[in-house]
């Protein structure tokens, strides 16, 4: 059954197709990115609306960067944004070929690497995860269409993962100290949209995730209007029902990290969908019980 939170959109603005949103950990305030407006957002207190970062390439998702700013993984690359000033500068070119993949989602993990998966144009399982450090960018899994999901157990011990277009999260086993991801297992499987079937009937399927303190793993259900949250062993605690068909990403933040940050999309979604659906769009907010994990900081 689906649950009652008190869920409000912040400010007034709208983003086309709004993810990675991020509490940063020093700044203590929020961003997120609209991928097809090509833009980094900030918001600050009190703010109706963000301040806006232009991108010359489409932003998959953001990252707070040691020692201040952020790393921005674009379809063009690493790049590190100056949050103060708003200038960007090249850190790495990207490891696949920008005519048919971007970076998509994408999240530091507890020693600074940089995790990043990509998204393939053409929905071909052609798209990897990479792992990004001293070394460059390495491949870890390939054979992905869309990665998203991505996060980690409390004590870092354990991956999550999902490809939106498998309807399927998976979670591995993962070694901090050398980075090693290990053979993943189905943690949480999602049915697809028969042809013909009504919006109002499907679920939905896996985009953006986030973890809490207790290790549950909240994930946003792309078209399915609910926002999910499972416990470590895959036992479904709470779907929490929302005003928007299409949620993107939850992220933990606040002074206590007991407010839920929720991105969404508006972008070519039916007419009469945003006449009913005013929110599309919006980062929407709500409280919860179970604090956040802090971001972890990428170290590039």
């Amino acid at each position: 059954m689906a649950l009652t939170h008190d869920i409000q959109p912040l400010g007034t603005h709208r983003c086309l197709l709004g993810e990675s949103p991020l509490w940063h950990p020093d700044e203590a305030q929020l961003y997120c990115v609209d991928i097809p407006g090509r833009q980094v957002l900030r918001w600050r207190a009190g703010a109706d609306a963000p301040d806006v970062f232009p991108q010359d390439a489409e932003p998959g998702c953001i990252a707070a960067r040691v020692g201040g700013g952020l790393v921005v993984a674009r379809r063009d690359g690493l790049w590190a944004l100056d949050t103060q000033t708003g200038a960007t500068s090249p850190l790495a070119a990207p490891p696949y070929d920008p005519q048919r993949q971007r970076y998509n989602d994408g999240k530091p993990d507890a020693v600074g690497r940089f995790w990043v998966g990509t998204l393939s144009d053409a929905r071909e399982p052609e798209a990897s995860l990479y792992r990004i450090g001293s070394q460059g960018a390495e491949p870890q899994i390939d054979g992905i269409v869309t990665a998203n999901g991505l996060a980690w157990s409390p004590d870092g011990r354990v991956l999550y993962r999902s490809d939106t277009k498998a309807h399927t999260v998976w979670c591995h086993d993962f070694d901090v100290s050398t980075g090693r991801v290990g053979t993943g297992r189905v943690f949480a499987q999602f049915t697809p949209r028969a042809p013909e079937q009504p919006l109002s009937t499907y679920g939905g399927r896996p985009d953006g995730a986030a973890v809490d303190e207790s290790g549950a793993y909240w994930v946003a259900m792309f078209e399915g209007a609910r926002l999910l949250r499972y416990a470590p062993s895959g036992e479904l605690l709470e779907d929490i029902a929302l005003p928007v068909r299409c949620p993107t990403m939850p992220c933990f933040g606040g002074e206590d990290r007991r407010t839920l940050f929720i991105t969404t999309a508006r972008d070519k979604r039916p007419a009469d969908e945003l006449a009913r659906e005013p929110w599309a769009g919006a980062v929407l907010t709500l409280r919860v019980d179970v604090p956040g994990l802090p971001a972890a900081r990428c170290a590039l």
